[in-house]
């Protein structure tokens, strides 16, 4: 089992900033691959990006790509998305999963067996 606790949701002007955090806990060396999805009103849920435990590596979705970057801190068993230019579109709520394996630019939902419970982002014009 793993437990995914997301935070740092708020609300934002459009041009500002924010940073979104998920703890990990549990068997977290079972799930090396984290990914940020998010969901607007409406809408159906969006891959945003992941990223690697181990390696490192990353990848984003075009809408996000130059503006948002995810990281990790293993020690802390913390995965953070560091959101900047926020527009209004970027209005969602935000998940974070785990993925048995790190799959770069192929990220279907069903992938991600852990979620979280979601952290709301509302960017206002």
């Amino acid at each position: 089992q793993v437990q995914l606790v997301e935070s740092g949701g708020g609300l934002v002007q459009a041009g500002g900033s924010l940073r979104l955090s998920c703890a990990a806990s549990g068997r977290t060396a079972t799930r090396p691959a984290m990914g940020w999805f998010r969901q607007a009103p409406g809408k159906d849920r969006e891959f945003v990006a992941n990223i690697h435990w181990g390696g490192g590596s990353t990848y984003y979705a075009d809408s996000v790509k130059g503006r948002f970057t995810i990281s990790r801190d293993n020690a802390k068993n913390t995965v953070y998305l560091q959101m900047n230019n926020l527009k209004p579109e970027d209005t969602a709520v935000y998940y974070c999963a785990a993925a048995p394996y790190y799959s770069g630019s192929y990220n279907p939902q069903r992938l991600y067996d852990y979620w979280g419970q979601g952290t709301q982002v509302t960017v206002s014009s």
